[in-house]
């Protein structure tokens, strides 16, 4: 029977990437990543390389590994995905970063995520800002489910999830600080036929022709929710940074800005509201 390094090169070669192979075979065997460096010389029985193949196949035919595996790394936490959620990206990471610069952590404030998916960036904010009250919405139901059940695994208990559309379930509410990362892509985009967004849902990628459709919503609902000089910051695409903040200036807003991710694109645009 072959080994791990023997099983592991060939699901290289098939894949073209050793992270996903290592990744699919840990999930069979159920062990962390830090395991396999000790374990590379181990022989694999049959029952666990036809499960390996089988999620091998998957994989080839185009599947997200973290569909596949059902988790994702963000921010500090490992988090449940399904096909109902996005799958959390790194870059998403700097909205994060940009809304915890302008949350100190001595102060008691209230913050919305809208669209949560799997409760990513609500959690992060959360877990970093423990004196923070969160509020997560999501228009869809399967989604909150899956963000309730991370919230649980993590312990984290300053945060709320509420069903429905962007700003619909706030009725009345208001805060200091309103994140999201909306849908961005124009709809006709061959990109979204294309690698794991075949397999991801199209009502968190999409939005009308130009990928502005969400964001013109949020920048200009967001006004009724934000206490004096309150923040919104919302991610977008890589060439809509001129966008964002020519809607966020028409709509009132100040102190405009976009932050760069680690390959110098333009990736989050905010403003400060009253």
């Amino acid at each position: 029977m072959p080994d791990i390094r023997s099983v592991l090169a060939a699901a290289t070669q098939q894949l073209g990437e050793r992270l996903d192979a290592e990744l699919l075979l840990l999930q069979v065997l159920q062990q962390p990543r830090s395991w396999l460096f000790a374990h590379v010389d181990d022989v694999l029985d049959t029952d666990v390389q036809t499960a390996f193949v089988a999620l091998v196949d998957r994989r080839v035919q185009g599947e997200p590994v973290a569909y596949i595996t059902g988790y994702r790394g963000f921010w500090s936490l490992e988090l449940e995905v399904t096909p109902a959620t996005l799958i959390p990206r790194p870059e998403t990471e700097l909205l994060v970063e940009q809304a915890l610069l302008r949350l100190p952590p001595e102060i008691v404030c209230r913050v919305a995520d809208l669209g949560t998916g799997s409760g990513a960036i609500a959690l992060a904010i959360a877990h970093e800002r423990p004196r923070a009250q969160v509020i997560a919405t999501d228009a869809s139901a399967a989604a909150l489910a899956v963000a309730q059940r991370n919230a649980q695994a993590h312990g984290i208990g300053n945060l709320t999830f509420l069903h429905g559309d962007w700003l619909a379930p706030l009725a009345g509410q208001r805060f200091d600080l309103i994140v999201s990362n909306p849908p961005y892509i124009e709809a006709a985009d061959p990109h979204l036929a294309q690698g794991d967004l075949r397999f991801e849902p199209a009502s968190a990628l999409a939005s009308g022709d130009d990928g502005l459709d969400d964001i013109r919503c949020i920048v200009r609902d967001a006004r009724g929710h934000l206490h004096p000089a309150g923040w919104l910051l919302f991610e977008h695409g890589w060439n809509q940074g001129d966008a964002a903040r020519a809607l966020l200036h028409e709509a009132g807003y100040a102190e405009l800005f976009t932050a760069q991710d680690l390959e110098a694109r333009d990736r989050v645009s905010g403003g400060r509201f009253g």
